[in-house]
């Protein structure tokens, strides 16, 4: 039995398979969705996933014709979604425990953010490899690159822009950030709080900050449960999932942190500096 549960535990499920084909996919859709370079799935039966509590407070978008995506309409967590052909998606992020399955491949790397590197040596093609049963879609449009970050939610109803040397981009491996995103890690770009404004849709912003932690708060859409930009007027900061960024920020992570944390299915295979916890 593999149990998950969402940021903050109002929504739980569990499995007990048989799990295949776990697998990173890079499509736009996905990328907004999870506020993450990218995000992680597996397969299951659909009748072998059953909700353990919470079902009520799940939240559904239709991102493309057909298939709805999920997400607890608390935290924001994804969450499981509908089915194709009696299989289930499953995100990995919000797994209690090991499924046993590593990684096996990459989807629509052809979509794939132009700061995320595709260095682990797995299988990638440009949709969805052939003999899975769900249709591809052409993936969203990618603005121009200039100075200016400009980001937005799946549904397009929040836009954001945000000018200003960026700070820092480090990607997260904290049990916190897995659950919250519902992928294998978060990256996020640290930005002036000075140069940041919401073009549209602020009032369609929910949160949901962890009770025991000192900043860790979720923002998302209500309709479309996509993460987006936190800000923090204590440390003059906005804290943005590069995964919203609408185009090339310009910018590259330099660090993970929180690595005792991460995931068991997933490896880091870049160079950059690691850190058990945060850095001093």
């Amino acid at each position: 039995m593999v149990r998950s549960s969402c940021l903050c535990g109002d929504v739980a499920w569990e499995t007990d398979g048989p799990l295949s084909w776990l697998h990173h996919c890079h499509c736009g859709r996905c990328r907004k969705f999870h506020g993450s370079g990218f995000a992680s799935y597996l397969m299951a039966p659909a009748k072998s996933v059953h909700f353990t509590r919470g079902q009520a407070g799940v939240a559904r978008y239709e991102s493309s014709p057909g298939f709805s995506r999920a997400f607890c309409s608390r935290c924001g967590s994804p969450v499981p979604g509908d089915p194709f052909e009696e299989q289930l998606f499953l995100p990995v992020g919000p797994m209690d425990d090991d499924p046993g399955l590593r990684p096996e491949a990459h989807i629509f790397a052809g979509s794939k953010a132009p700061w995320v590197e595709i260095r682990d040596g797995l299988p990638a093609s440009e949709g969805f490899p052939a003999g899975v049963p769900a249709p591809s879609h052409p993936d969203l449009a990618r603005p121009a690159s200039d100075r200016v970050v400009r980001g937005s939610c799946l549904c397009g109803a929040v836009a954001y822009e945000a000018r200003g040397e960026p700070l820092r981009a480090w990607s997260c491996h904290c049990s916190r950030c897995r659950k919250a995103r519902g992928a294998a890690h978060a990256t996020n770009l640290f930005l002036p709080l000075d140069g940041f404004a919401f073009m549209r849709g602020e009032g369609a912003l929910a949160s949901f900050k962890v009770p025991e932690a000192l900043r860790f708060t979720q923002v998302f859409c209500r309709t479309c449960g996509s993460a987006l930009p936190r800000t923090d007027a204590d440390r003059s900061v906005v804290v943005i999932p590069m995964g919203s960024i609408d185009g090339d920020p310009g910018v590259r992570p330099s660090r993970h942190i929180f690595v005792a944390s991460k995931a068991p299915w997933f490896e880091i295979t870049d160079d950059l500096p690691q850190d058990a916890e945060v850095p001093a």
